[in-house]
């Protein structure tokens, strides 16, 4: 195998075989059954719990903690899936730290709270891995959907739609369904193919048509699909990515770091990925922590993150920004790029200092450089193309509440729609509440 400190440029096999295993290995083990009943014991079960109204699915948290306190894991999970089908999911990916463990009263009195996300691992992992599936589907409704995008808000809201006897076809654009739960988060958060075991285990529900490799504005268009169906969901997310605008931009070895995460979890071998001896993170978000942190793990010998305001600004948590930090990663604030320099390939990053001033963000004069030979752009991502027809509000589609579009019949959830925020169990409410009001819509 290579040796990072003789190899420089961006090149694959820079540990041995077991180092990418090690690092690559579940980033928070399951609780055992004991672990998890001396967890549960710590819940005060609180009567108004600031838990419930912290999570954006209203998951009974205190109900689903008594049933594993009482030795009933799969009761458990039936209180979780009945408001978030994709719990399994969350419990491994939800900033747990920043929702419902924030507000609990064991973390306010004590600084440590009841381990919500992983007493939900618990319980959700306790089903699934029996294979079993907690609802059965209602008599048909006679009712056909097209659900377009089959990441979480796509997922959700095609499974209440299900289970409540309607017909739907999911369609997504990439060759496997799942969206960022698939393509977009960091390996070590869900192991050994967790994406596609839940969209296998949630599809039991019956009723759900897959089919992958079709995307709006390409082979399908929302006038074809409100002919064809009685009602269309657009969970389609966001796919286009901001550019720096930055001198330099298309140098070699500069890229968007959601490809680099997608490619990551799709390679069968991780040996095989290459990545820089000095690599650079432009960005302040979950994306820019996943791709950071990859890249240690993969090898880079110097990772550095740069965010252009300070700390308290950034989307990633405080306990992400923190977890990078332990894997290696510098972190710099209040920087802006200035430019990418190379001979072709990337060499180096100049950056400037910025201040906040009454006008908002400037530049400083004083600037300095980081050497690089790989950089990821991690700057967000925005709604690629509008679909035909339906008001934006900024960058958005438009909706209200329940999800209703300014078009009869189509409604939106998730990133791609205002209020979408970047969030697995954001996306799965907003999934699921629309499903709820197509249901009842077509009820009428």
């Amino acid at each position: 195998m290579a040796n990072s400190h003789l190899t420089p440029g961006v090149v694959s096999g820079r540990l041995k075989a077991e180092a990418y295993h090690d690092n690559f290995s579940d980033k928070e083990p399951p609780f055992d059954a004991h672990e998890a009943a001396v967890a549960a014991d710590r819940c005060y079960f609180c009567y108004d719990a600031p838990c419930v109204t912290a999570c954006p699915t209203s998951i009974d948290i205190p109900m689903f903690i008594r049933e594993i306190q009482t030795g009933k894991p799969e009761a458990a999970a039936k209180t979780i899936f009945e408001q978030n089908i994709l719990g399994g999911m969350c419990a491994r990916v939800c900033p747990t730290e920043q929702l419902c463990e924030e507000v609990c009263v064991r973390e306010v009195a004590e600084g440590k709270p009841v381990e919500i996300g992983r007493l939900q691992r618990f319980a959700t992992d306790t089903v699934m891995s029996k294979g079993a599936h907690p609802f059965t589907r209602a008599p048909s409704t006679g009712k056909q959907i097209a659900v377009v995008g089959a990441g979480p808000a796509g997922l959700a809201c095609a499974h209440r739609l299900a289970m409540k006897g309607n017909d739907v076809v999911l369609y997504d654009a990439r060759q496997k369904p799942g969206g960022l739960n698939e393509y977009g988060i960091a390996a070590y958060k869900t192991v050994d193919d967790f994406a596609q075991k839940e969209v296998e285990w949630l599809t039991q529900i019956g009723g759900i048509t897959i089919e992958t490799g079709k995307a709006l504005g390409r082979e399908l268009t929302l006038e074809a699909l409100r002919d064809q169906y009685d009602a269309v969901f657009l969970g389609i997310g966001l796919t286009g990515v901001n550019a720096l605008r930055t001198e330099g931009e298309d140098k070699s070895h500069v890229h968007d770091a959601v490809d680099f995460i997608a490619a990551l979890r799709q390679s069968g071998d991780l040996g095989k990925v290459a990545v820089g001896r000095d690599v650079v993170v432009i960005g302040g978000g979950m994306t820019a922590v996943d791709a950071a942190v990859q890249s240690k793990l993969l090898g880079a010998e110097h990772v550095t993150m740069v965010y252009r305001r300070d700390r308290d600004h950034m989307s990633a948590s405080e306990h992400e920004q923190d977890h990078a930090a332990s894997k290696g990663v510098r972190i710099i604030t209040g920087a802006a790029p200035l430019r990418i320099v190379g001979n072709g390939a990337v060499q180096a990053i100049e950056f400037a200092y910025t201040k906040e001033t009454a006008e908002g963000l400037t530049l400083t004069n004083e600037t300095f450089r980081l050497r690089a030979d790989q950089v990821f752009k991690a700057i967000g991502q925005s709604l690629e193309g509008t679909p035909e027809g339906l008001q934006l509000s900024g960058r958005k589609i438009a909706v209200n509440g329940q999800g209703r579009t300014n078009l009869d019949g189509v409604w939106a959830g998730g990133d791609c729609a205002i209020g979408g925020n970047d969030l697995t169990v954001t996306a799965v409410a907003e999934g699921r509440d629309a499903a709820e009001d197509i249901h009842a819509s077509l009820m009428r």
